[in-house]
């Protein structure tokens, strides 16, 4: 018979008794959806993996306060957004960017045609880049309490109840706060996003020569697109026929969290500074 993988709460429990391994699993376990929930936050990946090892240690050293009012995952995410509610700006973030520059931004700098032949994959994945860049970056345009409700509803889509509990706040608010940011993208993306609306002049295809130009995608060190280049060319052609905003956020890809944030808490439990408290 295969083993069945222990629960997040039965390895909580565990490690609050001591048990190392479990901590380890548990750590391990929870680390993707805590990188993945920073990197829509913050958009740089580096900037997420900073997040995600200051949330994982903030886990760690409150774990007995863990009660199990609540499934783990959701009091995991209520210590992750209590994070980057206050965590320091990003380097996105700096840019300080509005709807309006944004719209401005998408404007200009396309080439027409589009350059690079649509099914040459190498053209696909800088593609690929240019849209998952671009439509996480719309995300800064909302307050970081807009876009986390949005993050958690309607990408992650966690159900309200929950959603509302990992922000620590009631669901009418919850769903009040998520309104206004649906709208805001809504009427944004579908007067500037190809991928959204057929009438908006902006296209991926056609921002990818300007985005290299201004330094904004590097095709040798791609920042999103970590597919293959064949995945590429199909998710490119599928994105392209959505027209439901949730569901092109949903169709990022899931991003693995570095091996190293998990080598990073195992040093920090070994050097005595952090423990689980008791």
């Amino acid at each position: 018979m295969t083993p069945t993988t222990p629960s997040l709460e039965s390895l909580a429990a565990r490690a609050k008794d001591g048990d190392r391994e479990a901590l380890e699993a548990l750590v391990a376990a929870i680390r993707h959806d805590i990188y993945n929930l920073a990197v829509r936050m913050l958009w740089h990946p580096a900037d997420a993996e900073d997040a995600t090892q200051e949330i994982l240690l903030r886990i760690v050293t409150k774990l007995a306060t863990f009660r199990g009012d609540s499934a783990f995952r959701t009091w995991s995410f209520r210590v992750a957004t209590n994070h980057l509610l206050n965590v320091r700006r990003s380097r996105a973030e700096r840019e300080a960017l509005t709807f309006e520059r944004f719209g401005t931004d998408l404007e200009t700098g396309l080439s027409d045609p589009p350059a690079g032949p649509a099914d040459d994959p190498q053209q696909a994945l800088l593609v690929e880049e240019v849209k998952l860049g671009c439509t996480t970056g719309m995300l800064l345009c909302l307050s970081r309490e807009e876009r986390l409700a949005y993050i958690v509803g309607d990408i992650l889509d966690l159900p309200s109840e929950e959603a509302a509990r990992s922000l620590g706040i009631r669901p009418p608010a919850f769903r009040k706060r998520l309104s206004r940011a649906r709208d805001r993208l809504r009427t944004f993306m579908r007067a500037h996003c190809g991928l959204v609306s057929p009438d908006a002049a902006c296209s991926c295809r056609r921002r990818v020569a300007s985005a290299i130009a201004h330094g904004r995608v590097d095709p040798d060190r791609l920042l999103f697109a970590g597919v293959s280049r064949e995945d590429a060319v199909a998710t490119t052609r599928e994105v392209e026929a959505l027209h439901d905003i949730a569901d092109l956020f949903r169709r990022h890809p899931r991003y693995s969290a570095p091996d190293r944030l998990v080598d990073g808490v195992r040093r920090v439990l070994d050097s005595g500074r952090f423990r689980v408290l008791n």
